[in-house]
């Protein structure tokens, strides 16, 4: 069965590096066309000139845009309208993990996750809603966390907002659903899209605790994956939470809305 993705159009936000890369690459192979858009112009033309040796730079737009100015978001989205004429996918990517826990999380800290974690979905889906609309099949993707289910005390703000988060796209999948755009979530687990690699070069593990001098990022990877209780061993990558994004933006995923696929390892829940 192939994802019928042909000459339809995917905007990816995040998508310099990371999952938002490998989802670009994804769509790119299967003949979509993309648009990306990141804070980084460098990293944006480092990521657009990689992802224009699959397909072409004509099926390539990466354009500079922080996902939290609404100007911006809007001047992204007629630039997209400008260049493909159309919408068919928009893939809510952009966010980070806060670590901190109760004692250590200030009033501003949360703002800033609320802030991060609701504006950039709802600024990309209000300048994409009606060009989504327009194409008869519209589909918004939003990557979020198995924290929204699997709350960490160290990471108690990113874990209460990403929740938050997963209540907004299920009333948008219904408010939606009439006008032909379908609302779904990919949960990520622990899936090594940079930020693993960059704590392991840190020297410093999720719960603040020291790497041991001498672990390779391998060995420290699968004891990561054990103290996590992965059942399959290991981390996951970009390209396998990429295939699960893929599925819901395509018509392979017609009649599903206001749903999620985990791609964990068949990590446990907490809750």
């Amino acid at each position: 069965m192939t994802s019928n993705m042909k000459d339809k159009v995917a905007v990816v936000t995040g998508g310099s590096s990371g999952i938002g890369k490998a989802t670009a690459e994804v769509f790119l192979n299967e003949g979509a066309k993309v648009a990306i858009c990141g804070r980084s112009q460098e990293r944006l033309d480092a990521a657009a000139t990689e992802l224009a040796s699959i397909s072409g730079p004509d099926h390539v737009f990466a354009h500079a845009c922080d996902v939290l100015d609404e100007n911006a978001v809007k001047a992204f989205a007629d630039e997209v309208d400008k260049r493909f004429g159309r919408c068919d996918a928009l893939v809510c990517n952009a966010g980070q993990a806060r670590a901190s826990n109760f004692y250590t999380t200030s009033d501003q800290d949360w703002r800033d996750e609320f802030d991060l974690k609701f504006f950039s979905v709802l600024r990309p889906v209000r300048a994409f809603i009606d060009i989504l609309s327009a194409s008869g099949a519209g589909a918004i993707v939003c990557t979020s966390a198995m924290l929204a289910r699997s709350p960490e005390p160290f990471l108690i703000a990113t874990g209460a907002t990403r929740a938050g988060q997963l209540n907004l796209l299920k009333s948008l999948s219904r408010e939606f659903a009439p006008i032909n755009v379908r609302v779904n979530a990919v949960l990520i687990g622990l899936v090594d899209s940079g930020q693993w690699s960059r704590r392991y070069e840190s020297g410093e593990g999720p719960d603040g605790d020291k790497i041991p001098q001498g672990t390779s990022k391998e060995d420290w990877f699968i004891e990561l994956a054990k103290s996590r209780h992965i059942p399959m061993g290991r981390l996951g990558t970009p390209a396998e939470a990429a295939n699960a994004i893929l599925f819901f933006a395509s018509p392979m995923a017609s009649y599903i809305t206001g749903e999620t696929i985990e791609v964990t390892g068949g990590q446990a829940r907490n809750v």
